[in-house]
């Protein structure tokens, strides 16, 4: 009986914001109707020639920054529509190779002005920035952002097809200077044109500017954009034009060879092993448009170890990408919805099953071994008017587990103003030539931007396979292919006070996808995504910026129409005006399972069998700008065959722009009937970041696990000691403190990267 209550509860919360009248859920003046900044023209700023070299002090002295500046900028947050609450006046100009931006960003209240974290590719929500974005193609899709803070931090990122992927981890030579001043704090940029690919003709780029303000919570851009989107919606950017018609070819060469040394202890080992490697990353830009990445024995030594959590499903977590090679133009392969705003990571999303490309297969076994990468080889960007990618990599033997040749291929092309088609092609084939085990996946999708935000998207992909499965073990016939589908569509609508999306997706249980991450396969689902986010004036005088009532619905069923499960998550999102929130949800659940599975390894599996449970939670955080801050999640109900009690905290200190840390605890209390048992499992999370200046930083990754007595840490001192060449010293320890004498493993790793540029 959980679906009628759970359906009654979404309507009681939904009914009084809907059927409010408009004058209650009115915009603020200056916004005639949702969306309206939409339709304001785009402005248009003209770049300047350098008379007089650029020095990059962060002092606007030269006579380049005399000329008419860009300003005018309008609020996305919190009124959209009005001016922003202080003045910004921006310059381009150009020369030397170089394209330089300098901003006046006035502020009345200097004093306030809010920087909390000087890392390279710093989060910008919670600080004061400053951000430009270049569309250099001129395609209203596709662009570069670079952003600084007062301190002078830099984050740069790629973008695609105007957010829907976001690539944090692209990297480019560029400089920054800032200063702070009684008038508020300034801008300058140099941003070398062969950093960037480029069109091979035309003098016209896609510009746009934005500014946070955090202690108002305000974003304002230079050309206007709706509050339900952000800076890479290209689409309305400015104009900027008098660029340099010969200006560089946009191609230039690197090479980054690196040299590594380390000692390695298993965990319960007696002895070290000790190693020395080399290796070297090459990228070409071989067009203006194009660009050639290859690897020859690639090290991630220095990645970050992934964070431990408890797993209540039935399915195995996500844990995400984080090796540089694969991250860099990863955004290319992605195939699915469009993102609700941006979307800077590739977790799967709540209605996305299927993530059809998921790099980290590559290189690891299933059951989480590191397996040698011996090289690779990518090609990115832009030709013949399609966006391409294509990637291959050779992995090497491993304990039993033979290498594979591994490769994907995608190409898309835009159509008409924002719509695109395109395909995609992946294969792995097993590099033991005794052994026929090879598995391809190809495809095609589209996306379809109508009038009004409405956008559709669509994909099919096909699968042929032979030899073992990579998902769960099981063995495919060898002596004939084995094949499978999936097809998904998705229609969305994305606005400032409602938004809507519902579609389809059914996989063959049979679809195979070695290079991707799935769940389940043999279902149909249907899913549907419902909310709005009315803002009420008397409710902001109480510090709630926005309400956003909403529904997810999941339903699976199989392909003989039996019910798989199903999920509806009903909750209330309160969004504070200092960039706090806080939800109430209640998530009534349905799973059917055929083999059973453990939740805990201390206890039996749950058995097969159907299961309905549905538990409450309360979710949140504070203003993350502040010295203290919290996030905590609480959860109170059911769980399977049992209950639950989980609870989630997170406590973030930062008390200047140098250092910052964090202490986590997440807790789980479970009591099951099938299995007749109980467990808790606590986690305990400690980061730690010291900033020395914008190149050099260490970071503190602590993890305890109080239920199997595992200590776990990882330290990582990072110096970029020149333009995209870093020194790194990383520490890493596991140790069982159960006091019966097992060595902790323990290693260190030094390793030295030197990019030479021609």
């Amino acid at each position: 009986m959980i679906w009628p209550r759970s359906a009654l509860v979404a309507v009681v919360l939904a009914a009084p914001l809907t059927a409010l009248p408009a004058a209650a859920q009115a915009p603020p003046a200056g916004l005639e109707a949702e969306a309206g900044v939409a339709s304001l023209p785009r402005p248009t700023l003209v770049a300047r020639t350098v008379t007089t070299p650029i020095r990059l002090d962060g002092i606007l002295d030269e006579p380049a920054w005399r000329a008419e500046p860009a300003t005018g900028f309008i609020q996305a947050e919190p009124d959209e529509g009005l001016p922003a609450t202080q003045h910004t006046h921006v310059w381009v100009a150009y020369g030397d190779g170089n394209l330089y931006v300098a901003a006046r960003l006035h502020d009345a209240r200097p004093d306030r002005i809010v920087v909390n974290d000087i890392r390279k590719d710093f989060d910008e929500r919670a600080q004061d920035v400053f951000a430009v974005i270049l569309d250099t193609f001129h395609d209203r899709r596709n662009g570069y952002v670079f952003m600084t803070n007062a301190a002078g931090a830099r984050a740069d990122r790629q973008i695609a097809n105007e957010g829907r992927e976001v690539n944090a981890s692209w990297d480019a030579i560029w400089r920054v200077e800032t200063r702070r001043d009684e008038e508020g704090w300034t801008v300058e940029m140099e941003i070398p044109f062969r950093s960037i690919r480029s069109a091979s003709a035309g003098d016209v780029w896609g510009i746009n500017f934005s500014r946070r303000i955090r202690r108002n919570n305000e974003i304002a851009f230079w050309s206007p954009v709706p509050r339900a989107y952000a800076l890479t919606r290209l689409s309305l950017a400015g104009t900027l034009t008098g660029l340099p018609g010969t200006r560089s070819a946009g191609r230039d060469l690197r090479f980054t060879p690196y040299a590594l040394a380390n000692t390695v202890r298993g965990t319960g080992r007696a002895a070290f092993d000790r190693e020395l490697q080399g290796g070297l990353d090459l990228k070409w830009g071989m067009t203006r448009g194009l660009a050639l990445d290859l690897t020859v024995n690639p090290d991630f030594a220095q990645v970050e170890a992934d964070e431990q959590r408890v797993n209540l499903t039935q399915f195995s977590l996500f844990f995400p990408e984080k090796r540089e090679f694969f991250l860099e133009n990863s955004g290319l392969f992605y195939v699915g919805d469009a993102a609700r705003n941006t979307r800077t990571n590739l977790q799967p999303r709540y209605d996305e099953d299927l993530l059809p490309f998921f790099s980290r297969r590559i290189g690891l076994t299933e059951d989480g071994r590191t397996q040698p990468i011996h090289g690779g080889a990518r090609v990115t960007g832009n030709a013949a008017g399609f966006q391409v990618g294509a990637m291959t990599m050779r992995t090497g033997d491993v304990d039993g587990t033979a290498g594979s040749d591994w490769g994907v291929f995608r190409a898309r092309r835009n159509l008409f103003r924002s719509s695109d088609v395109g395909g995609l092609f992946m294969f792995r084939r097993a590099t033991d030539g005794g052994r026929d085990d090879f598995n391809r996946v190809y495809g095609a999708d589209t996306y379809i931007r109508f009038p009004g935000e409405v956008d559709l998207s669509v994909y099919y992909l096909a699968s042929d396979a032979r030899g073992p499965a990579a998902e769960d073990g099981t063995l495919f016939p060898t002596t004939r292919d084995r094949g499978g589908y999936t097809v998904r569509t998705s229609l969305n609508r994305e606005g400032n006070f409602h938004h809507i999306k519902f579609g389809f997706m059914e996989m063959s249980p049979d679809f195979r996808n070695d290079l991707g991450f799935l769940r389940r396969t043999g279902f149909r689902k249907y899913f549907i995504d419902w909310g709005i986010r009315p803002r009420f004036r008397f409710m902001r005088r109480l510090g709630v910026r926005e309400v956003h009532p909403h529904i997810v619905w999941n339903y699976y069923d199989d392909l003989d129409n039996r019910m798989l499960a199903k999920w509806l998550h009903t909750g209330i999102t309160f969004f504070m005006n200092n960039g706090g929130n806080v939800q109430i949800q209640v998530d009534p659940t349905f799973e059917r399972i055929d083999r059973p599975f453990r939740l805990d390894r201390r206890i039996d599996p749950i058995p097969p069998g159907s299961y309905s449970w549905a538990p409450w939670s309360l979710t949140g955080g504070t203003d993350a700008s502040r010295m203290f801050s919290f996030r905590w999640r609480g959860t109170l109900g059911e769980l399977w065959s049992g209950t639950q009690k989980s609870l989630s905290l997170t406590m973030n200190f930062k008390p200047s722009y140098h250092f910052r840390a964090s202490v986590g605890m997440s807790r789980t209390d479970a009591t099951l009937d099938l299995p007749d048992a109980s467990f808790v499992r606590t986690l305990w999370t400690v980061r730690t970041n010291y900033s020395f200046n914008p190149d050099m930083f260490v970071d503190a990754l602590i993890q305890y696990d109080p239920a199997y007595d595992v200590f776990n840490s990882n330290v990582r001192f990072n110096l970029i000691h020149a333009p995209l060449s870093d020194l790194y010293l990383v520490w890493n320890e596991q140790r069982i403190t159960t006091g019966d004498g097992t060595p902790p493993g323990r290693s260190l790793t030094l390793k030295l990267t030197r990019m030479l540029s021609f």
